[in-house]
């Protein structure tokens, strides 16, 4: 897939009505069905046929579902759901229910809802190809339109925007040693069930179930349409085997280059990418770290230990059309993606680690970013493990973030007296919180450090008052075939007012940000 185009408590619900009526099937079954197969052995699910699979992603494109054949069309509901057919990178069939206050209803498999680019194709897809997720529409707009605002489709992952927005990074319900040698696992939602939506309903219920080599899972997803988008989900997954990194509520993201990176060659945009950083809160320490993505040169891995995770999310700050330049991927209205534990009890997700995977890319088109939780407790096979989170997708304001934060970050050679060796100049511009309203004279002071074998040469904060922001200027000299690593932050009378900026650059990177 690619993002320009791919002891805690838990809630069960046994009924919910409709209608005045009462219907036999809720998470309890899906929890069930979900227990029983992890102690079965995994049988891999059934492919689309080789021609299929092998469809470009143009061709694939072309395949379009027919908006006039959405389930819910007529009958009251703000909701309507659109079928993905199989084909290219969505290689398996999931099976789709409707629950209403009749019981559980099977989704066959229409060819004819599709239109397809020739004839050839068509009369080659099986009448029980199956369908491999679904899109779900809604008039965000205002104006009755039905508006596309969350996809599923391919293994768990699932897309989403709020009003007015492109889609770009995907979620996914569970993670499996990404970025680790041993190869990572691809678990996939298997089945689906819908709630059928009341009238003029607000909320949708939607249930997964989740099946990989290593675990199952069960889902329970409550989504809220809107300005942002917001799914309350709550999960309990059931351990097939050990594993040594497991993601909880894994975000994947692209990040070409930036303007903390010089330009690709042959390059005229000012920056491409779905998100510009990874943005943590710490509910313990109360801080709020911001870490801006790069394209590195080998694989990256970076752990940041959390006493208690408040949140954590891939953001897109630059919100402005000439940040990008791009009239057709209009990355400027990509939203930010923010997950926060809910309804834990005090110790919510415990100490853990959130975890940055960073992948060398030579293209947009490739999803090279992943973000996820790692928690410090062992998972071990024969256990469960219950989870409760929100997913909210819209603006980045959508974190509750209070703090002075890092606009822009660029680097590039050191320069002027004092400069040696590799030393490389640093500017992180910050902006809003406590700042706003400062004095271009307050008595605002730059603390930063760095990590093993980096030299701090000199750092200092001055007001800009031409773009009014507070600008960190830092001269660091990285130790030979050692990594960059900077911490940095603004303080006023001894209490910080902006966000943590950390950085780091691999030493066979060179300062594009992108391999050399």
């Amino acid at each position: 897939m690619t993002g320009s185009r791919l002891p805690i408590f838990f809630t069960l619900i046994s009924v919910i009505t409709f209608s005045g009526h009462a219907k036999a099937f809720g998470f309890n079954d899906v929890i069930d069905k979900a227990r029983t197969m992890s102690d079965e052995t995994y049988k891999e699910p059934p492919r689309a046929p080789d021609f299929l699979r092998n469809l470009g992603y143009s061709d694939y494109q072309s395949i379009r579902f027919r908006p006039e054949q959405s389930l819910w069309r007529s009958g009251g509901s703000r909701f309507q759901v659109m079928m993905i057919p199989q084909g290219s990178f969505y290689s398996n069939a999931v099976r789709l229910h409707v629950v209403d206050s009749e019981g559980v209803h099977p989704i066959g498999f229409d060819k004819a809802s599709f239109d397809y680019p020739n004839p050839e194709l068509a009369k080659r897809i099986p009448a029980d190809l199956g369908y491999a997720g679904f899109k779900l529409t809604y008039p965000l707009s205002g104006t009755g339109e039905q508006n596309q605002f969350l996809v599923f489709g391919g293994a768990s992952y699932f897309r989403g925007v709020g009003a007015n927005q492109s889609f770009g990074l995907s979620g996914r319900g569970v993670a499996v040693d990404t970025g680790l040698p041993s190869g990572e696992e691809f678990p996939a939602f298997t089945e689906f069930w819908m709630e059928h939506p009341r009238a003029g309903a607000d909320v949708m219920v939607v249930y997964g179930l989740l099946d990989g080599p290593s675990l199952t899972g069960a889902y329970r997803f409550e989504i809220r349409p809107g300005k942002s988008t917001r799914m309350d989900v709550t999960a309990q997954l059931f351990f097939r085997d050990d594993i040594d990194q497991l993601g909880q509520a894994p975000l994947t993201s692209m990040f070409f280059y930036g303007d903390n990176t010089l330009r690709p060659r042959g390059e005229w945009r000012p920056q491409v990418h779905d998100s510009k950083g990874l943005l943590i809160n710490d509910d313990i320490t109360g801080e709020w770290l911001w870490r801006p993505l790069v394209n590195p040169a080998r694989l990256q891995l970076s752990y940041h230990h959390v006493q208690r995770l408040g949140g954590f999310g891939l953001i897109q700050r630059d919100r402005q059309f000439h940040d990008f330049q791009d009239s057709e991927a209009r990355y400027d209205r990509r939203p930010s993606m923010w997950v926060k534990p809910t309804g834990a009890g005090e110790d919510g997700w415990g100490e853990g680690e959130v975890v940055l995977v960073e992948i060398p890319s030579g293209a947009e088109s490739n999803d090279n970013i992943v973000a996820f939780f790692k928690p410090d407790q062992a998972v071990k096979s024969g256990t469960s493990r219950n989870l409760e989170y929100s997913v909210i997708f819209g603006e980045p304001d959508i974190t509750g973030q209070a703090s002075g934060r890092a606009v822009r970050t660029f680097v590039g050679k050191g320069s002027g007296s004092g400069d040696s060796g590799e030393a490389l100049r640093l500017i992180v511009d910050f902006k809003g919180g406590e700042l706003a309203g400062l004095r271009p004279d307050a008595a605002v002071v730059s603390q930063v450090s760095g990590g093993k074998g980096v030299e701090i040469i000199e750092h200092f904060v001055e007001y800009i008052e031409a773009s009014d922001v507070w600008r960190l200027s830092i001269l660091a000299n990285p130790a030979p075939d050692q990594p960059l690593e900077l911490r940095g932050f603004l303080s006023k009378e001894n209490k910080p007012v902006t966000e943590t900026w950390t950085y780091l650059l691999g030493p066979s990177t060179d300062i594009r940000g992108i391999p050399k």
